[in-house]
C-alpha cells in the first residue's frame, strides 16, 4: 500500500473505532422507552387526565415496567409492578429516595412531605421519634381511638335505618386522632375552628389532584388564569393562621412536667439546629394533619361501601366479630383472632386504591436501572396501583377477594405486594397508627351496625361512596 492509502486506512480505522465507542456509549445511556411525545405538550393528549394512572397502567403493558412519558415538557419515568417498585424504593432507596417538588408546593418545601436533604432528615427523625413517644401505634393511641369510636357511634345512631352521607363525621373522627397526638386534645364535631380546619384540609387535597392544578404544575406561567391555584393558596394561608393561633395558646400554657403532644415537644426541645424553627414546625404539622386524615377516612368509607355492595362478606365479618368479641369493645389485640375481618380491611386498602400514584420521587444521581439510564434529577412516579393489582402477585387482582390475605387454614396471610403506604425512605410516617385506626373503627362499626344500599339505590357502583345506609 502507498503511504497515502495506508494513512487514510489508519484514519478510517481510528474514526470507525471512535464512532463505535460513541454509539456504544449512547446505547449504554439510553433511557427507558415510552410513547412518542408531541412538541410542548408531550403525551398529555394520550392521558385520561381524570384518571392518569389508568393510562399509565396501559402504557406499562406496552412499554414494560420502566418507561418514560412526557407530561408537557417534563420528562417522567414511571415504575410499574411490585418487583420494579420494590427494587427502586427499597433496594435502591438512596438513588430513588428524593422528593420531586411540584410547582404548587414550591412555597411549602419544608416539613416532611416535600423537602429534601438535611431539613427533611432532621424533621422526619424528630417526627418519628416524637410520634412514637406519644403512642402512635401503641396503647395510648388505642385508647384515643376507642374514645373517638364512642363519639362516632353516637353520630351514626342518629341516622339508624336512614341513608346519610357519613363523610363529615368520619373525617372528624379520624382527624381527632391526629389532633390528640399533635395538639394533645380532641375537638367536638361541631367546633367551628375544628370543622373549618378539617374542611380546608380536605378541600386542598381535592384541589392538588385536580386537572387544573396539574396543568399549573406543568405550565407555571398559566398560574394567574387558574382559580384553583389562588383558592389553594388561600386555604393554606388560612390553615397556617389557625395553627399559629393554636401554637400560641399551647405556648402560653406550656408545662415542662406535662408534655401534651407533638407541638409541645417541638416547643420544649430547645434545639438550636437551623432546621428547628416555627415555619418548619408549621409545615410539618400541616403535612401530618393532611396525611393522617384523608387517606384513613377515605379507606373507611370504601370499607363500608364494600360491605353494602357485598352483603355475604359483611355477614362473615359480623359473624366472626360476634363470635370472637361479642358486645365488648374491640381492641388491637383482637386482630390476631379476627383473621377474616383483618383480611377484609386489607382487601379494602388494596381495592380502594386510595393513592394510585405515589407522590413523585426524584433521582439523586445518574442511575442505570434495569438496563435503562436515568439522569440525576429525573422525576420518578412509582405506580402503586400497578403493585396492588399486579397480575403476577394477586390471584384475583381486579375483584374484591379477601382470600388474598388468608392461607389454606383461614389464618391471616401477609402479602409482600401489599404496598398502600408506599415503601422505603418515603413510606408513610403514620402507617402503624393508620393500621390501628382502620382495625378499631371498622370492627366497631361492623359490631354496631349493618350497612346496606338505601331504597332507590338498587345497585352500588364503586364510583359513588355516598349511597349507603345503616340498620
Amino acid at each position: 500500500l502507498s503511504p497515502l492509502l495506508s494513512l487514510l486506512m489508519d484514519e478510517f480505522t481510528s474514526l470507525h473505532c471512535t464512532l463505535l465507542t460513541l454509539f456504544s456509549s449512547q446505547e449504554d445511556r439510553k433511557g427507558p422507552p415510552g410513547p412518542k411525545p408531541l412538541p410542548f405538550i408531550g403525551n398529555l393528549l394520550q392521558l385520561d387526565l381524570k384518571r392518569p394512572y389508568s393510562t399509565l397502567v396501559k402504557f406499562s403493558k406496552k412499554y414494560g415496567s420502566v418507561f418514560t412519558v412526557y407530561l408537557g415538557p417534563q420528562k417522567v419515568v414511571v415504575l410499574a409492578g411490585y418487583k420494579t417498585v420494590k427494587e427502586a424504593l427499597v433496594n435502591r432507596a438512596d438513588e430513588f429516595g428524593e422528593r420531586h417538588a411540584m410547582q404548587i408546593t414550591h412555597d411549602y418545601n419544608l416539613g416532611v412531605l416535600w423537602s429534601n436533604g438535611d431539613s427533611w432528615k432532621e424533621m422526619r427523625r424528630f417526627a418519628l421519634t416524637n410520634l412514637r413517644d406519644f403512642g402512635m401505634g401503641k396503647r395510648a393511641s388505642e385508647d384515643k381511638i376507642i374514645e373517638e369510636c364512642e363519639h362516632l357511634i353516637e353520630v351514626f345512631k342518629k341516622y339508624k335505618g336512614k341513608s346519610f352521607d357519613f363523610t363529615k363525621p368520619m373525617n372528624c373522627a379520624v382527624s381527632n386522632i391526629i389532633c390528640s397526638i399533635i395538639y394533645g386534645s380532641r375537638f367536638e364535631y361541631d367546633d367551628p375552628e375544628f370543622t373549618s380546619l378539617v374542611a380546608r384540609t380536605n378541600k386542598n387535597i381535592q384541589l392538588v389532584g385536580s386537572p387544573s392544578i396539574q396543568w399549573y404544575n406543568l405550565f407555571p406561567w398559566l398560574g394567574k388564569w387558574i382559580p384553583n391555584k389562588q383558592e389553594m393558596h388561600s386555604l393554606i394561608v388560612a390553615n397556617k393562621k389557625q395553627n399559629l393561633r393554636l401554637f400560641s395558646r399551647l405556648k402560653e400554657t406550656l408545662n415542662p412536667q406535662m408534655c401534651r403532644g407533638f407541638v409541645d415537644s417541638f416547643l420544649e426541645s430547645g434545639n438550636t439546629n437551623s432546621h428547628f424553627h416555627n415555619e418548619n414546625l408549621l409545615v410539618t404539622v400541616l403535612n401530618l394533619f393532611a396525611a393522617g386524615t384523608d387517606t384513613t377516612a377515605t379507606t373507611l368509607r370504601w370499607g363500608l361501601l364494600f360491605m353494602a355492595k357485598y352483603p355475604k362478606i359483611q355477614d362473615q365479618v359480623q359473624e366472626e366479630v360476634s363470635r370472637v368479641i361479642g358486645s365488648r369493645q374491640a381492641q388491637v389485640e383482637d386482630r390476631k383472632n379476627l383473621p377474616y375481618t383483618d383480611a377484609v380491611i386489607h382487601e379494602t386498602q388494596r381495592m380502594g386504591n386510595i393513592v394510585p400514584m405515589s407522590l413523585p420521587h426524584q433521582t439523586s444521581q445518574d442511575v442505570t436501572f434495569q438496563g435503562h439510564f436515568i439522569e440525576k434529577g429525573t422525576t420518578v412516579i412509582p405506580l402503586l396501583t400497578s403493585v396492588l393489582s399486579d397480575e403476577s402477585e394477586w390471584e384475583e387482582p381486579h375483584s374484591f377477594h379477601p382470600a388474598h390475605f388468608l392461607d389454606k387454614d383461614g389464618k391471616f396471610l401477609k402479602r409482600d405486594a401489599f404496598m398502600p403506604f408506599s415503601a422505603g425512605r418515603r413510606a408513610c410516617l403514620g402507617e402503624s397508627l393508620a393500621k390501628m385506626e382502620l382495625f378499631i373503627f371498622f370492627t366497631t362499626l361492623m359490631q354496631q351496625f349493618r350497612f346496606t344500599a338505601p331504597p332507590g339505590c338498587p345497585s352500588i357502583t364503586l364510583q359513588n361512596q355516598s349511597c349507603t345506609s345503616t340498620d
